[in-house]
């Protein structure tokens, strides 16, 4: 008997008929003989409308309060998909993240997962009980209802098939596996068969919306398998999983963009040792975090410094800075909220040359300019103006050959 964590997205969760739809798929999977824990996120459109009310309320909600309010839609998800598993014969208990409980730190709406009390679900599942669980949610150590960040029942999933070693985590969303790139914007972007999870990883952190970056973090460290598939059919999706060698020999596996950052720049900054981190200490302890960073050369005693943060956290960031120039005597501050970023990753860019090239001469064939660059070992970034994004994404994929075969 295998132990199977399936975990559906606000898409597949969207209206009562396809709740009933996911019951039918679970129950499938049950009656093959497995053990059942089922993720789900709230229904679609539900956490926007949430956050909406609560945007309506203050410019800048309290963290405590927005955790409180967000965290419901799970409850309703979970509630009707297991009312839905008991209409149709089988035995099936929901339960909130702090009934189990999930604990996370107290870092509200961006809360990180801690650990795990497996004893109620495993006494579910001996007595052949559906688990269903509230993805996105848990609690912290002081009581407090936590989020884990938009996309969170992605980490939530992983995270109880860690915790209860599971056989296989499959991630079901509305579309059917990872593509080389947004077939939105690239009609003929292919389907990979299986990516690693560092591949993964640079891919959820520069914009695939495929999968949040926190859960497959969880996989790489705790070894589990991620099968992402569609939940409108059963085609085979896309494993995630540890590289291998076929995986080495291709130089770019995928294109990410992003167009959920925005750049700061800081004028005329004094250049002396500390006031960087005068800059950047107060954005890490407000929990923001920073992307790209480039410092312009020193001249007559002062540079620019520039760097991007998510959107999500813009105002408040803003404020921050502004607080900050003020007080090393800066010169300024300077915005854009117009941009976009452009990756290309793959894990055989480790040992090939020529990469990054090849995308600057690409863009530029194009008059696409660069703002900003940054790169890792298997990654390279750009920063580029927001109106470019889907030409950019479009000609780097035909020029590194990742066009669907056949097409």
């Amino acid at each position: 008997m295998a132990l199977v964590v399936q975990k559906y997205g606000g898409t597949s969760m969207g209206t009562v008929e396809r709740i009933k739809n996911v019951a039918k798929r679970v129950i499938k999977t049950y009656e093959e003989g497995n053990q059942m824990i089922v993720v789900v996120s709230a229904m679609s459109g539900e956490t926007n409308k949430l956050v909406a009310l609560a945007n309506e309320m203050c410019e800048i909600p309290g963290e405590r309060e927005y955790d409180v309010m967000v965290s419901t839609g799970e409850q309703v998800a979970i509630s009707l998909l297991a009312m839905g598993l008991q209409s149709m014969g089988y035995k099936a208990k929901s339960y909130c993240g702090f009934q189990i409980p999930i604990i996370t730190d107290s870092s509200f709406s961006k809360a990180r997962i801690e650990s795990i009390d497996d004893k109620k679900i495993r006494e579910d599942l001996k007595n052949g009980v559906i688990v269903v669980v509230a993805g996105f949610q848990g609690i912290d150590r002081e009581g407090n209802i936590t989020t884990l960040g938009r996309g969170g029942s992605d980490t939530s999933a992983v995270a109880v098939a860690a915790a209860l070693k599971a056989d296989v985590c499959e991630i079901y969303t509305d579309v059917d596996g990872v593509y080389t790139t947004d077939p939105r914007i690239v009609a003929d972007a292919s389907k990979m068969e299986k990516v690693s999870y560092d591949e993964m990883l640079e891919m959820a952190s520069l914009g695939s919306k495929v999968l949040q970056i926190r859960s497959v973090e969880f996989a790489k460290k705790y070894g589990v398998v991620i099968h992402v598939r569609s939940s409108f059919n059963d085609n085979p999706g896309t494993l995630v999983m540890k590289e291998d060698a076929d995986m080495e020999t291709v130089l770019v596996s995928g294109i990410s963009f992003s167009k959920d950052e925005a750049k700061v720049s800081v004028q005329r900054v004094p250049d002396k040792p500390g006031i960087a981190a005068q800059l950047f200490m107060p954005l890490s302890a407000a929990n923001i975090s920073v992307d790209m960073i480039i410092q312009n050369v020193s001249h007559e005693g002062y540079t620019d410094l520039t760097f991007t943060v998510p959107k999500a956290d813009f105002k408040k960031a803003l404020k921050i800075v502004q607080e900050s120039a003020a007080q090393i005597a800066a010169a300024g501050v300077v915005t854009d909220e117009n941009i976009a970023k452009v990756s290309i990753v793959g894990v055989g860019m480790r040992s090939h040359s020529g990469i990054a090239s090849k995308m600057f001469q690409t863009l530029s064939q194009e008059g696409i300019n660069i703002q900003m660059i940054s790169t890792s070992e298997i990654k390279v970034s750009c920063v580029i103006d927001a109106k470019y994004t889907e030409l950019a994404v479009r000609v780097l994929h035909e020029a590194f050959g990742l066009a669907r075969k056949g097409a």
